[in-house]
């Protein structure tokens, strides 16, 4: 062995030493493509444990491993990285994914392998080299990332930042936005500007430059269809392939932007049925009964100004005849949320009296719980109603003349225009009372009333005699006919 070949072997097997205990994978070929050495992480990246496990040469080295590239598509034999390099060719990060034939396990590895080439002091190839990196978990780490950012249903676009081109859309960000993924893969953020009116674009623009977090903020889309489409746009920088990027989230707004038009448009149409609705309608405050706003029927029927009224509590105001009558009204209103057909008086702005039929129910306006009281003036009804039973009064006074038929006919004209309520109104009864009342209603018996209400049935006949004393009946019918003329608990169908 010539002086030139034993120092040629011996730098070898020093190199060879050095290179054994590293982490990176390093597999030696010769020219003639014979695989002449590898260490221990060569042969592990490759699920091996010996050297001729490998195959002795490139030609065996393709028959025992499929490489392709992370596409899918299979590498050509002259692709292959160990025939690249014994062709002189110099490369670095190319990514591969390795499968071991006939591995029962079916494995896949991922190398990222660069090459070297090694001269004599005559600039001839004298050793080549193949160094390997195990790429294995970050590839695993990457595709799950690819996965949850496709699958994720929040849309989001990925930008490069060394040029500002977007390299990933997912199908969320295609469906809000009616693109296509061609339409925005390659293409510039100022093509598919995400930025657009944003709210503080210029914030934006240098952190995207820098590579910073971009806050959220408001902005608006271009639509390839024309229009546009409200968002919340955010930008956090990561690393891909080890690029930095941005990747952009969106929230799209469009839903709340048409529920807030669609709430403008019916508070509107809200606002512009109170004013022209020529029935008296009063709006108060559910917590104060301080008055929201009044109808222009309110205002002439009972002689106030809107200045006069808005701002104001009814009970400031005084316009319901009985501070108590008030009261149990808003009680009344705080347990049901609605009333029906409640005969009470109002005062107007001079002090006359006036006799009216309240309904009045539970709204919400800009979030906050109101009354919508409407009312009717039967003052004249009334008093023409009084004015025809004097009259049939004054004619029955002699009514020798008339005929028995004409006779009964003008008592039942009499009965049926002087039938009046008792005085009494609903207001009048407790909370636990009209609790009672109601359950007369279901036709509930006394034991019943007390098991639904957990009361003692001394107690539930207590509260029924209370109730016939006030409503001035004698009977559960009386009751019940009581109620149904005043429309209280009557079910919605």
């Amino acid at each position: 062995m010539s002086d030139a070949v034993l120092a040629r072997e011996t730098n070898r097997r020093q190199l060879q030493q050095i290179i054994s205990g590293l982490s990176d994978g390093v597999i030696l070929v010769e020219v003639d493509q014979t695989i002449l050495w590898a260490n221990e992480a060569a042969l592990q990246m490759h699920g091996v444990s010996e050297i001729s496990e490998l195959g002795a040469n490139a030609e065996e080295y393709r028959e025992r491993f499929a490489l392709r590239y992370r596409n899918n598509h299979p590498l050509e034999p002259e692709q292959y990285p160990i025939s690249r390099v014994t062709a002189g060719d110099v490369f670095s990060d190319v990514l591969v994914e390795v499968l071991r034939i006939g591995d029962e396990e079916e494995r896949m590895r991922v190398q990222r392998i660069r090459s070297m080439v090694l001269e004599d002091s005559k600039g001839a190839p004298e050793s080549l080299v193949l160094i390997i990196a195990d790429a294995t978990q970050w590839a695993s780490a990457e595709q799950r990332f690819e996965k949850t950012f496709n699958a994720n249903p929040a849309p989001a676009v990925i930008c490069r930042l060394s040029d500002l081109r977007f390299i990933r859309v997912n199908q969320g960000f295609l469906e809000m936005t009616g693109h296509t993924r061609e339409n925005v893969i390659g293409r510039s953020v100022y093509e598919v500007d995400v930025l657009e009116n944003a709210e503080r674009k210029d914030l934006a623009i240098e952190r995207l430059t820098s590579g910073g977090t971009i806050p959220q903020m408001q902005a608006e889309l271009r639509l390839p269809e024309g229009g546009s489409k409200l968002v919340i746009v955010a930008g956090q920088p990561l690393d891909m392939h080890e690029e930095d990027c941005m990747l952009f989230s969106f929230t799209d707004l469009e839903p709340r932007r048409k529920a807030e038009t669609a709430l403008r448009q019916s508070e509107e149409r809200f606002a512009k049925a109170f004013r022209l609705n020529p029935v008296p309608t009063l709006v108060c405050s559910a917590d104060r009964q301080q008055v929201v706003d009044a109808n222009e029927a309110f205002l002439a029927t009972l002689g106030y100004t809107a200045q006069e009224l808005i701002g104001r509590t009814v009970d400031e105001l005084d316009v319901v005849e009985g501070r108590e009558v008030s009261t149990q009204l808003f009680d009344l209103l705080e347990k049901s949320g609605r009333i029906e057909g409640l005969d009470l008086k109002l005062r107007k702005k001079g002090g006359e009296i006036i006799d009216c039929v309240l309904a009045a129910d539970t709204v919400s306006l800009q979030d906050s719980p109101c009354y919508l009281l409407v009312v009717m003036d039967i003052t004249e009804r009334k008093r023409s109603e009084l004015e025809l039973v004097e009259a049939i009064e004054t004619v029955m006074h002699d009514a020798s003349w008339f005929s028995q038929t004409l006779i009964e006919k003008l008592a039942n004209a009499k009965n049926l225009n002087t039938r009046q309520f008792p005085p009494a109104s609903v207001t009048d009864l407790t909370a636990r009372e009209r609790e009672v009342l109601g359950l007369i209603c279901e036709g509930l018996a006394d034991k019943e009333i007390a098991a639904r209400l957990k009361l003692a049935p001394n107690t539930v006949r207590n509260h029924v005699a209370t109730v016939y004393s006030k409503l001035d009946v004698h009977s559960r019918s009386e009751a019940i006919v009581w109620a149904r003329d005043r429309r209280l608990f009557v079910r919605q169908g």
